[in-house]
């Protein structure tokens, strides 16, 4: 279950993340885009998720990703992904709830570069009884 002191904080990732063009060019090429000047939308779940499963399989927060399947994904992005782009991320766990035994939490991710936020997302995440 998770720990319900877990709702509201924001962890970050602990290391850096440098997007090369081959990663771009391979993304596209399993989505059928043709421009790889910039990283398709979607590219951030790539970093977001790898890094938000890191930051909450932390014992303390108490996610048992082992029953986790995926609910929702939102993107909000500020401006395009480009190759040589480093990232940090964070993730804030911004809601829990139960439903039919069921736990619902939604994770937001933050992609910064530097000091600029570069796109955010939101995962919402089902915690199966």
């Amino acid at each position: 279950m998770l720990n319900p002191d877990s709702v509201g904080r924001t962890f970050a990732g602990a290391e850096s993340v440098t997007v090369s063009q081959s990663e771009i060019d391979a993304f596209c090429a399993v989505i059928s885009e043709g421009d790889t000047t910039v990283a398709p939308p979607t590219f951030s779940i790539r970093i977001t998720l790898e890094q938000s499963q890191e930051i909450l399989s932390n014992p303390e927060i108490g996610l048992d990703w082992s029953r986790v399947v995926h609910g929702d994904q939102r993107f909000e992005i500020k401006r395009p992904i480009v190759a040589g782009d480093t990232f940090k991320c964070s993730s804030t766990i911004e809601s829990y709830k139960v439903a039919a035994g069921n736990e619902i939490v939604t994770v937001r991710s933050d992609l910064h570069s530097l000091a600029e936020l570069v796109v955010s997302t939101w995962s919402t995440l089902v915690v199966r009884a």
